[in-house]
């Protein structure tokens, strides 16, 4: 099988490289992909946003499946382009895609289905806004309902800052603030059969101590060794299965990923958010524990065909992803840098590798920073202390001039289990 990613970040470097070490995979094209994508796959320029120039591309590089990895070009209908063309793809339809690409429209499909979530308030003037920060109170968590490349989200105790972001946006979504640890968890459907993966959890804030402002994700670990046995079912059965069930009654089909974020609440598991791909960096120490082949998977899922596939196979090993962000990230970042130690840093005793995200190669062929989020270390071990000390050790091998990352990823989980 021949697969073509559509992306450049880690979690389409991740994807690649779970593809490239998949036996029914015979080659692995990328585009535009990144600089270290480039040591496994084949890149293509494409505008990741023209479903046209995709499917053309899929079209003549003659693939038999599509994995398509952002939000953007699904909601802009990219998924369904390559489905015309009579290939398969892996993504939502640009209508189901509004599931990521609407915060309300997530609302009113969870209301419908009767999903677990935050109370809340679609708001578009100062006024709706004034008066849904009232009725929640602190902490504020103001939504853009569009897409946001990951920094649409505000929590803060100071209303000021929640409302002069409510009021940058056209329209946000205000809800109540929910408590408790939060678990994201993949769900690979074809719009009827829903297939969960491994629960992970990210760590959104900048700074050790989940301080500083929101980001993309700052680093994430798998398994959660303080989960209940029986979450991966509960969500399932209370927020998975009636969503998928929902957009189909709806006449719109969910296939491709469902990602629901999730908050383990005093009241029970309650929705955060749903993503309509796979998450950064979740996916990175998801896929690292994985050990059903990958587009077997996702080709099930794009052909219909999940039912028939047995059940998923998983290493028993806990693995460990650890972000490198460049100068200035999450506000605007510096570019450019050079990046040295790539080599040392996946030469470790330690099953450590790098995924890039945001870097280039510029005219000398150095590898370079071209991004906010850089690179993502990636380590796997017998627990999570192993894993976690794999990848930071990795960490310590790069060098990127005002490069900034956490120091406490996992560290709770690893200290406790």
């Amino acid at each position: 099988m021949k697969v073509l990613v559509i992306g450049g970040g880690a979690r389409e470097h991740a994807l690649c490289r779970s593809l490239a070490h998949d036996p029914d995979v015979t080659a692995v094209h990328c585009a535009p992909g990144n600089a270290g994508i480039a040591e496994i796959a084949e890149l293509h320029p494409v505008d990741v946003l023209d479903g046209a120039a995709v499917a053309a591309l899929a079209a003549e590089l003659d693939v038999q499946l599509v994995v398509v990895g952002p939000e953007a070009p699904l909601v802009a209908g990219v998924a369904e382009a390559v489905r015309q063309r009579g290939i398969a793809a892996f993504g939502p339809s640009a209508l189901a895609a509004q599931l990521e690409g609407s915060k309300a429209f997530a609302k009113d499909v969870m209301e419908a289905a009767g999903v677990p979530t935050a109370r809340s308030r679609v708001c578009s003037t100062a006024e709706e806004v004034d008066a849904a920060l009232d009725t929640f109170g602190a902490p504020y968590v103001v939504k853009d309902d569009g897409l946001a490349a990951g920094k649409g989200v505000v929590v803060t105790g100071d209303r000021a800052e929640a409302r002069n972001h409510a009021l940058a946006c056209d329209r946000v979504v205000i809800e109540e603030f929910l408590d408790g640890p939060e678990v994201s968890l993949f769900a690979v459907t074809d719009g009827e059969t829903v297939v969960p993966l491994q629960p992970a959890q990210d760590f959104k804030r900048a700074l050790d101590g989940d301080r500083g402002p929101n980001t993309g994700g700052m680093g994430a670990y798998s398994p959660l060794p303080w989960a209940e046995p029986g979450l991966v079912d509960e969500v399932r059965h209370k927020v998975l299965q009636p969503t998928v069930d929902e957009l189909r009654r709806r006449g719109m089909p969910f296939s491709g990923l469902l990602y629901a974020g999730l908050a383990i609440t005093s009241r029970g598991v309650r929705v955060i958010e749903f993503n309509a791909r796979f998450g950064d960096p979740e996916t990175q120490v998801v896929l690292a524990r994985l050990r059903t082949p990958l587009a077997r998977l996702l080709h099930a899922a794009a052909t219909g065909e999940l039912a028939q596939l047995p059940p998923l196979s998983w290493s028993e090993q806990a693995a460990v992803t650890v972000v490198i962000a460049s100068h200035n990230y999450p506000g605007t970042p510096r570019t450019g840098d050079p990046i040295n130690g790539l080599e040392e840093a996946g030469d470790t005793a330690e099953e450590a590798y790098v995924l890039h995200a945001g870097t280039k190669r510029d005219a000398d062929g150095r590898t370079v920073s071209a991004g906010g989020r850089v690179l993502s270390v990636t380590a796997t071990g017998a627990d999570l202390a192993a894993a976690r000390a794999g990848a930071y050790r990795a960490v310590s091998r790069i060098r990127l001039d005002g490069s900034h990352h956490r120091s406490d990823i996992a560290a709770r989980a690893a200290a406790d289990s």
